[in-house]
């Protein structure tokens, strides 16, 4: 079995290739959208539940197409969630041909695990860090000054507050094997991540800034996750270099303990003088 395919093929060869995995993709991408655009209430029924528990029981628009292409959005985010496994298994089946076998063996248990990291991010984004945001967005309704504040949020803003929550909240929980990646390729080192926890923190806090509203609270909600996973990820890093010197370890002990079973004799061996050992030989004195 080769370690790697030696086989050469020119430039548009690839080309082709590459050409043949984005059309499964986009075929793919274009079916599930059509099957999440007849379902894009249900779908939509959904992602409303959060803002239900907050208290909040309407939703408006005030443009008149503003309700069609929020179903539009809502399809169109269903369908990249829904075919995101075969998109990925098409470019694992582009990029493989051109990796080692030993590598293809390190990087394919990231890939495995690159969904279940983001849909835990979406899960924690939407059962715990978007109710507790639209609880604290929402309580800004009342009196003020004599005066009756509500909150009318629209369904276009509603869907971009939740794509916004799902996505940077998934995309956050995939740092651990993005760092995880980097080191095993040798780019950066467990000493130099932690080393670097000051700047872990300031860059936490500015891509919270980044992907969440613009309040502190949805802020803390993401940074918080986002420097644990940091910290997961170091913590993983060294227990995979704990077990990886187990295993050199164990590797050496068995191939010093056969050496030393399977050592020359020396009692009646061939290395003993005639006469089985006796001082003076064999003959006569």
């Amino acid at each position: 079995m080769k370690d790697i395919d030696d086989s050469k093929q020119p430039l548009l060869a690839h080309l082709i290739e590459l050409r043949r995995r984005l059309l499964w993709s986009l075929v793919t991408l274009v079916l599930c959208f059509f099957v999440c655009f007849a379902f894009a209430k249900d779908i939509f029924a959904v992602l409303v539940q959060p803002l239900l528990r907050a208290g909040q029981g309407k939703l408006i628009y005030t443009d008149i197409f503003e309700a069609f292409f929020t179903q539009v959005k809502v399809s169109l985010f269903a369908a990249l969630m829904l075919s995101f496994p075969v998109i990925a298994t098409q470019l694992w089946r582009f990029v493989a041909p051109g990796l080692y076998a030993r590598e293809k063996k390190a990087f394919l248990p990231f890939l495995l695990l690159t969904p279940l990291f983001f849909a835990a991010g979406a899960c924690f984004a939407y059962f715990v860090a978007m109710p507790w945001a639209l609880h604290f967005l929402l309580s800004f309704q009342g009196d003020v000054g004599g005066i009756q504040q509500e909150a009318l949020p629209g369904v276009g803003n509603y869907l971009n507050f939740c794509t916004r929550f799902i996505f940077g909240f998934g995309a956050a929980f995939l740092l651990p094997i993005l760092l995880m990646i980097l080191e095993r390729a040798g780019i950066v080192t467990r000493d130099q991540l932690v080393k670097s926890r000051r700047y872990a923190i300031v860059a936490s806090a500015g891509v919270a800034a980044v992907l969440t509203p613009p309040d502190v609270v949805s802020m803390m909600l993401l940074l918080v996750p986002l420097y644990s996973l940091y910290e997961f990820a170091i913590l993983a890093i060294r227990i995979t270099h704990w077990r990886a010197a187990r295993k050199a370890a164990r590797s050496a002990s068995a191939k010093v303990a056969p050496a030393v079973v399977a050592g020359p004799r020396t009692e009646g061996g061939p290395e003993a003088p005639p006469g089985g050992g006796r001082v003076g030989g064999s003959g006569p004195i």
